[in-house]
C-alpha cells in the first residue's frame, strides 16, 4: 500500500469521525435529521474549507465527492446510534487522531504553497480546530476550543514538528509522521493526565 493510499484512508476515517462529532452535538440539541447532517458537515468540511479559501485554493471537497458521502455517513451513524457513540471512549482517541491528522494536512498544504512558518501553524490550527468551533456557534455550545483542554494547541505542535523536519529535508512521509506523532501525543496526554492551558487566577 503506498503511502498517499495510506494518508488518503487516513483522511478519510478523520472526516468521518469528526462528522460524527458535530452530529452527537446537534442530537443532544434535539435537531432534526436536516441539522443533524448540517452539524456533521461543519467539523468534517469546515476547517479545510476555509483554509483553501484563505490560501486561494480551489475547495478541496469541490472535486472529492467522497468527502461529502462520508460526512453525511457520519452525521446519519451519529443520529441513529447516538445513544452507543456517547458512551463509546474510543471515539474520542479516533478524534485526537483526526485532530493531528488534520493539522499536518493543513500545514503540508501551506507549505506547499511556500508559505512561511507562522502561515504554516495557522493554517494547521485551522483546518484541525476551526470546524468545531464553528460547530459549536452554530449549535450555541460554548466554544469547547477556547476553554476546554489542550486541543487546538496539539494542531500547532502538529503543525510546528511537520514545518521544522520538511525545513530540514527530511522526506514528505518522515515530517507528516513526526508531526502526526507530535500532536497525536500531546492530545493523548491532555486526554489521559486532563491537562489544560493555565487561566488567569485574576
Amino acid at each position: 500500500m503506498s503511502p498517499e493510499l495510506i494518508l488518503t484512508l487516513f483522511d478519510r476515517v478523520g472526516v468521518f469521525v469528526f462528522a460524527i462529532s458535530g452530529g452527537i452535538v446537534a442530537v443532544r440539541k434535539d435537531m432534526d435529521l436536516f441539522g443533524v447532517i448540517v452539524l456533521a458537515f461543519l467539523p468534517a468540511i469546515g476547517g479545510g474549507t476555509l483554509r483553501d479559501l484563505i490560501l486561494d485554493q480551489p475547495v478541496f471537497w469541490l472535486s472529492d465527492t467522497p468527502t461529502l458521502l462520508l460526512a453525511i455517513a457520519g452525521g446519519l451513524t451519529a443520529f441513529v446510534c447516538h445513544r452507543w457513540l456517547e458512551n463509546f471512549r474510543p471515539l474520542r482517541w479516533a478524534d485526537a487522531f483526526g485532530l493531528s491528522l488534520f493539522a499536518v494536512t493543513g500545514a503540508a498544504k501551506a507549505m506547499s504553497l511556500e508559505h512561511g512558518l507562522a502561515v504554516v501553524l495557522i493554517m494547521g490550527a485551522l483546518t484541525a480546530s476551526a470546524g468545531g468551533l464553528m460547530r459549536d456557534v452554530v449549535a450555541n455550545e460554548e466554544p469547547l476550543l477556547l476553554k476546554k483542554d489542550i486541543y487546538a494547541t496539539a494542531a500547532l505542535l502538529g503543525a510546528g514538528v511537520y514545518f521544522a523536519l520538511a525545513t530540514y529535508g527530511l522526506p514528505e512521509t518522515t515530517a507528516f509522521a513526526g508531526g502526526l506523532a507530535a500532536a497525536f501525543t500531546l492530545r493523548a496526554l491532555a486526554i489521559v493526565f486532563k491537562l489544560s492551558l493555565p487561566k488567569s487566577p485574576f
